[in-house]
């Protein structure tokens, strides 16, 4: 099952079975597919920093659960994880992440299918990178759960982009599965250039990867923090100082004049953007309400005028 496939959303989990509690969560997935819906995103780390051990792999149990008490549903469904972030062993986050090695992404990759009770991942993403690990190693091991049918695809997410090129050209050298999706953050407003994307070094979408994916045949682009952690809906709420300079300022205005135009909300504006330009995208968004599912559901569903379109790009 691809992206292209049903809602051009993928829900995004992050807080499941943390600060979203089980019933919610059953009902948000429910509710989600019932809608069309099926991609679901998660991480083996999700969420370690919400708890006292600090393991992570709430997300993942909680929908293994869903689907364990949902017979058939495995099938209507499309499950990505991704794996390099969890933390292991004692030290602190992010020295101790588990990370990319041959055999750390053979154990991850078995953890997950454990927690979300399946004999498969449609899509497997290196969550973080590893320098540590030479990329060979990790292409190798990826390729490895590709052929033996454990991962139908495979993805990278907050890696840069030289890294992404090497190692899909150590795949296509050796015949192995390579990746063919990346994952980054993206949205509407930008950060100042310059200025990292912490956490993450290169976890931002640049005009340089968003080339990259419209040239590159099979290659898809996943964005999160898309909503900007509710910016859009409450402005009061400080972005932070990265975020303060004039682009921002247009494209605010843009964005504002938009939603007045459609009567719509500046959340629905921004998801229409991002799904409807070229090339198109698959936003990430996590939801903790119906409402907040629906208003999502509403965006991607969403068809922006050319006129709309050029005044929302030109301000950006």
């Amino acid at each position: 099952m691809s992206e292209s496939t049903g809602v051009p959303l993928a829900l995004g989990t992050m807080y499941f079975g943390t600060r979203t509690d089980e019933a919610t969560a059953f009902d948000l997935l429910d509710r989600f597919v019932d809608a069309g819906g099926t991609l679901i995103d998660t991480a083996d780390c999700y969420t370690f920093w919400h708890e006292p051990d600090g393991r992570g792999g709430e997300s993942e149990t909680v929908i293994g659960r869903w689907l364990a008490a949902r017979p058939g549903m495995r099938d209507r469904v499309s499950l990505s994880t991704k794996t390099g972030a969890q933390p292991q062993g004692e030290g602190e986050w992010p020295a101790n992440r588990q990370g990319l090695s041959g055999d750390a992404v053979g154990a991850a990759a078995r953890g997950s299918l454990r927690r979300l009770g399946t004999d498969r991942i449609d899509l497997y993403w290196t969550h973080t990178e590893d320098r540590g690990v030479p990329l060979e190693e990790t292409a190798q091991a990826l390729a490895g759960l590709v052929a033996d049918g454990t991962v139908a695809r495979i993805g990278a997410s907050n890696h840069a982009l030289w890294r992404v090129e090497r190692a899909r050209g150590i795949a296509e050298r050796h015949g192995w599965a390579g990746y063919t999706a990346l994952q980054l953050r993206h949205s509407y407003l930008k950060p100042r250039p310059g200025v990292p994307a912490l956490p993450h070094r290169f976890g931002w979408v640049t005009d340089e990867t968003l080339d990259y994916v419209e040239t590159e045949p099979g290659l898809s682009l996943w964005v999160y923090t898309v909503l900007l952690n509710g910016y859009y809906a409450r402005t009061d709420r400080p972005l932070g100082e990265e975020f303060e300079h004039p682009g921002n300022t247009r494209r605010l205005a843009a964005l504002e004049r938009v939603a007045t135009d459609l009567g719509v909300s500046r959340n629905q504006v921004v998801l229409a953007w991002l799904t409807g330009g070229r090339p198109p995208l698959v936003p990430v968004v996590g939801v903790s309400s119906p409402e907040q599912l629906d208003e999502a559901l509403a965006g991607v569903a969403l068809e922006l005028s050319a006129e709309h379109r050029r005044l929302l790009d030109e301000a950006a």
